[in-house]
């Protein structure tokens, strides 16, 4: 059975004075520059899918993929938090029509920066000193820029190299403008188009709300980022994955700070297999300590794609940019610990019924080995898999069947993790095939450690150092 504690862990770090709470202008609301940017919306979006649509041939086997593209154009049109919104559906294909989440990874493209200018202003008003006294060194062309923010290279003024995050001039209120617009067209799509319904659009917007109000304010990323980078020294492990330091003294609102870290993403399969020798370890490493934060910690990197995952120069892996995070309170964490279990141990999922029955996920009269027996045969053989032949979509469908049969309701922390095992399965593909996640003891070390040692003996395999 599960264990029923868990090996010590950091103490939660203090929240730092000054970190405000999170803001949350009401989503609801509706004036004149709502009502204009909808307008506005519906006009752009319109037109870029009616342009795309005739410019690529109005036969069937075009038109939706036509459709797709001139959807993701109008986004990019639109500005950044429908960049953004593109980013939400590219992330979660298995929510959305294939031709849409295809188009919408260009939205994971860097997109254009903002003036050094306006970036200089922003920090010197933030932090309330000029750039001259703040740095040593500031580099007025940007490493890259998103949506929300651009990061631009700096030498603090102790000579530590690092880089520096600035948010978008205005970009908070034309956010939330552009998410109340959002929602009025989600309404009134669900009214009109089934396919709208089926993906639950107002659900979407919602999300992308949520993971919005965070991210404007840096202050909570820097606590996000700090507290992860501590959780990865828990056990004593994981050295070989990095999360950058925050340098505190250098973070506003709109402005964050932190070690500069140099590598590449981790998407440049080719690239990363010359450069790394074991590439599959590399993949196991990241991982496992991504498990960790999701099963003992509770706070875990919820936006993993390649832009926020890199191979570095000295041959870590580091996670970046935690402005999207996951947070999985204890009873979820029991669920998820007991799912795992029973895939890498012992095969009993009468545990996982016991943890959906606390969630009260299970409103009926059914025994904890009925239901379990139930798990066993939809997840069983699935997460017991290769990673390269994991089919999310597979394990999705049929955690939903399962819980329309038993009462179950969706969770959105289950989601969110679910959306980056899809990233990790990405890399699996080109890095690691053949891989078992589920199986690999490895990963569940420090969650399970006496079992995972007891297996690990009993099966003659010996797990990596590090």
């Amino acid at each position: 059975m599960v264990s029923d504690t868990l090996p010590p862990v950091s103490s939660p770090m203090t929240v730092r004075a000054g970190t405000p709470e999170v803001i949350r202008p009401d989503l609801d609301t509706f004036g004149f520059s709502e009502w204009w940017r909808t307008a506005m919306v519906g006009v752009v979006l319109g037109g870029s899918v009616m342009s795309s649509v005739v410019r690529g041939g109005l036969r069937p086997s075009k038109r939706k993929r036509a459709a797709a593209e001139g959807v993701v154009n109008g986004f990019e049109t639109l500005g950044p938090m429908f960049v953004k919104l593109g980013q939400l559906i590219a992330s979660s294909p298995g929510a959305f029509p294939r031709e849409l989440a295809d188009a919408c990874l260009r939205c994971l493209d860097d997109v254009p920066p903002f003036p050094s200018a306006d970036a200089r202003a922003i920090i010197e008003a933030d932090l309330g000193k000029p750039i001259s006294e703040l740095f040593l060194e500031f580099d007025d062309e940007p490493l890259s820029a998103a949506s929300i923010a651009q990061v631009h290279a700096c030498v603090l003024a102790d000579g530590r190299p690092a880089v520096v995050k600035v948010q978008r001039p205005e970009i908070a209120r034309r956010m939330i403008v552009d998410l109340r617009a959002a929602m009025r067209l989600a309404r009134a799509l669900e009214k009109r188009s089934e396919n709208a319904r089926v993906a639950n659009a107002q659900a979407v917007v919602r999300d992308l709300y949520e993971a919005t109000v965070a991210e404007l304010n840096f202050f909570i990323e820097a606590d996000n980022q700090t507290r992860a980078r501590e959780h990865l020294s828990a056990f004593g492990d994981n050295t070989n994955v990095a999360v950058p330091e925050v340098y505190w003294d250098y973070c506003a609102p709109r402005v964050l700070c932190m070690e500069r870290m140099r590598g590449m993403p981790l998407d440049r399969f080719d690239d990363i297999r010359e450069a790394h020798p074991e590439p599959e370890l590399l993949i196991r490493r990241l991982v496992k300590a991504w498990m960790e934060s999701v099963a003992v910690h509770g706070l875990f990197h919820g936006d993993v794609h390649a832009g926020n995952l890199w191979l570095l120069d000295d041959g870590r892996v580091a996670m970046l940019d935690f402005g999207i995070v996951g947070r999985m309170e204890s009873e979820w964490r029991d669920f998820v610990r007991a799912l795992f279990y029973a895939s890498s141990i012992d095969n009993d999922f009468r545990p996982v019924a016991r943890a959906l029955r606390k969630l009260d996920l299970v409103d009926d009269d059914s025994d904890d080995a009925t239901i379990g027996r139930q798990l066993a045969v939809a997840l069983g053989p699935v997460l017991s898999g290769s990673l390269d032949k994991l089919d999310l979509g597979v394990v999705s469908a049929r955690l939903l069947e399962f819980g329309k049969r038993r009462g179950a309701s969706g969770p959105q922390q289950l989601v969110l993790m679910g959306k980056q095992l899809g990233y990790f399965e990405r890399y699996a593909v080109a890095l690691a095939p053949g891989w078992k996640l589920g199986r690999d003891l490895y990963l569940f070390r420090n969650i399970f450690p006496a079992e995972v040692a007891a297996k690990a003996a009993d099966e003659g395999v010996t797990l990596p150092a590090d």
